[in-house]
């Protein structure tokens, strides 16, 4: 790359960035804030809230 000018690779597309939060962490109630770990595969928004049965979100 003559001068440098960064117009090569930039290895983006790899890894967990962005608003992809990865393999783990937990499910968060936004109604009563009970947590549960995340299950892989299954998104925290079809998941219901084992207290007052709200729809979850990801923390």
């Amino acid at each position: 790359m003559p001068g440098g000018n960064r117009t090569g690779p930039s290895g983006q597309g790899r890894g967990f960035g962005g608003n992809n939060p990865g393999p783990g962490g937990n499910c968060i109630c936004p109604d009563c804030g009970e947590r549960v770990p995340h299950q892989r595969g299954i998104p925290c928004s079809t998941v219901n809230c084992p207290k007052c049965g709200a729809n979850m979100t990801r923390e």
